[in-house]
């Protein structure tokens, strides 16, 4: 019994390793997959606990490289937001890194419309709806959505 407990726990190590060689995993995303091939909750919470402590698992990593990688997609902050909550993230974690003065939300926001739809500023209701509606489902903010479109 201690044997299979013990490769069990091998198992979900590698499986942990693999998973963090590949990219960065929130605690809960690494949790979930380590699941898949551990049932014994304490020894997934254990390695966790190991991974963090050997500074190999961090969400803060993880959510400065999430918030990165999806900027350069185009990605505004509520859709961003949103993802990382959905992976486990604190709020206070999320804002630390989207209220960045680094980041300048405003521009992003112009950089996805323009390589949506041009230069050209849209005329007229429809097409300004239009772009609102694009950006509002990249996930940026309403309040951000009118500078650009005024």
């Amino acid at each position: 019994m201690d044997h299979s407990l013990s490769m069990e726990r091998q198992e979900a190590l590698q499986q942990a390793y693999d998973c963090l060689a590949r990219r960065e995993h929130s605690r809960k995303e690494l949790a979930h997959k380590l699941a898949r091939c551990c049932a014994d909750a304490e020894v997934i919470e254990a390695l966790l606990m190991m991974l963090v402590n050997k500074g190999l698992q961090s969400d803060e990593r993880f959510t400065e490289s999430f918030v990165h990688h999806n900027i350069n997609k185009g990605q505004g902050p509520n859709k961003i937001a949103q993802a990382l909550r959905q992976r486990g993230i604190e709020q206070c974690l999320i804002e630390q890194y989207l209220t960045s003065e680094a980041i300048d939300w405003l521009s992003l926001a112009a950089a996805a419309r323009v390589k949506k739809y041009g230069e050209a500023i849209p005329v007229g209701y429809k097409n300004k709806a239009r772009q609102s509606r694009f950006l509002y489902s990249r996930g940026f903010s309403s309040e951000q959505i009118s500078q650009l479109l005024k």
